[in-house]
C-alpha cells in the first residue's frame, strides 16, 4: 500500500495505554462487527507502519499508523 493511494487521514487519540485492532476498525465504522473485522484483517487488507498486519488484536499504540484501502489512520498519544 503506497503514499500515493491515501486519499483521507485521521488521528485517533488513545484512551488508554493501547488500542486493538479489530476494535480500532469497530471505532471507525470501517467495519461493522467484529467478524467482519476479522475478515477483513485476515484476508491481507490492513497493514501496519506499511506492514500487512494478520493479527486481529494487534496491539496499537502511539505512533502506528493502519491503513485500510485509501484510508490511513494515525495512532496519537492520549491527551494529559
Amino acid at each position: 500500500m503506497s503514499e500515493e493511494s491515501i486519499h483521507e487521514r485521521r488521528e485517533v487519540a488513545l484512551r488508554e495505554e493501547y488500542v486493538e485492532l479489530n476494535k480500532l476498525l469497530k471505532f471507525e465504522n470501517i467495519v461493522m462487527s467484529g467478524g467482519e473485522a476479522k475478515q477483513l484483517i485476515g484476508s491481507g487488507h490492513v497493514s501496519v507502519d506499511g506492514e500487512t498486519e494478520t493479527r486481529v488484536r494487534r496491539k496499537l499504540v502511539a505512533g502506528n499508523r493502519v491503513q485500510v484501502a485509501d484510508l490511513e489512520i494515525t495512532i496519537v498519544a492520549k491527551p494529559e
